[in-house]
C-alpha cells in the first residue's frame, strides 16, 4: 500500500480536524462527552476514499494512544485510555468513516441515507458494547444494557444524526470546488 503525498496530506488533515474538534469543543456532563468529532468522522467519510477515511481516524486514535492529549475526556490520551468506557466510540470512529466513504459513493438520497445509517451503527455499536463491558469489568460499576443505552446512546444519537446531515451538506459544497481546483492545476 502506497499513498501519494496528496493522500497523506488529506489523512493528516482529517486526523488534525478530529484533534481540533475534540480539544476545542469538549462538553461533558457525564461519562460520555458531547463533541464535534462525529461531525469530522462523517465529513471524512463523505470527502475521502474509504482507505484515507480509515487511516485518518486510525491516525487520530494512535496519536491519542501515544500520549498526546487529543481525546475529549480526561486523561485526554495515553495507552491507559483503552480502560475508559468511551474508548469504544474511538474504535467506532475508525469503522464509521470508511463505512460512510464506501456507502456514500452513489450520491443518491438513498445511498446517503444508507451511509449515514451505517455510519451511525458502526460508530455506536462498538461504543455501546465497549461502554457496557468497561463499566462492568474495568470499573466494577454494574450497569445494565438498558442503562448503557440510556447513558451512551439516547442523548447523543439525535445530535449525531444532525452532525452527519450537516457533514453531508458541507461535503456537497466542498466536493465540486475540490474537483475544480484539482482539474485547474
Amino acid at each position: 500500500m502506497s499513498l501519494s503525498p496528496f493522500s497523506m496530506t488529506r489523512v493528516a488533515l482529517f486526523a488534525a480536524l478530529c484533534v481540533v474538534a475534540a480539544v476545542t469543543f469538549r462538553f461533558s456532563s457525564g461519562v460520555v462527552p458531547f463533541s464535534l468529532v462525529p461531525f469530522v468522522v462523517f465529513l471524512a467519510g463523505f470527502l475521502l476514499p474509504p482507505l484515507e477515511a480509515f487511516l485518518s481516524m486510525l491516525l487520530y486514535l494512535l496519536l491519542g494512544l501515544s500520549g498526546l492529549p487529543v481525546f475529549a475526556t480526561p486523561p485526554f490520551g495515553g495507552p491507559l485510555y483503552v480502560l475508559r468506557p468511551t474508548f469504544g466510540f474511538l474504535l467506532g470512529f475508525v469503522l464509521a468513516a470508511p463505512g460512510v466513504a464506501f456507502l456514500s459513493k452513489g450520491k443518491t438520497a438513498r445511498r446517503i441515507a444508507q451511509a449515514i445509517g451505517a455510519g451511525m451503527a458502526l460508530l455506536y455499536l462498538p461504543g455501546i458494547l465497549y461502554f457496557f463491558f468497561a463499566m462492568n469489568v474495568f470499573l466494577g460499576k454494574p450497569v445494565g444494557l438498558w442503562d448503557t443505552v440510556r447513558i451512551a446512546f439516547i442523548p447523543f444519537a439525535g445530535p449525531d444524526l444532525v452532525k452527519a446531515f450537516f457533514a453531508y451538506l458541507l461535503a456537497r459544497q466542498i466536493l465540486p470546488r475540490l474537483r475544480q481546483s484539482l482539474h485547474s492545476k
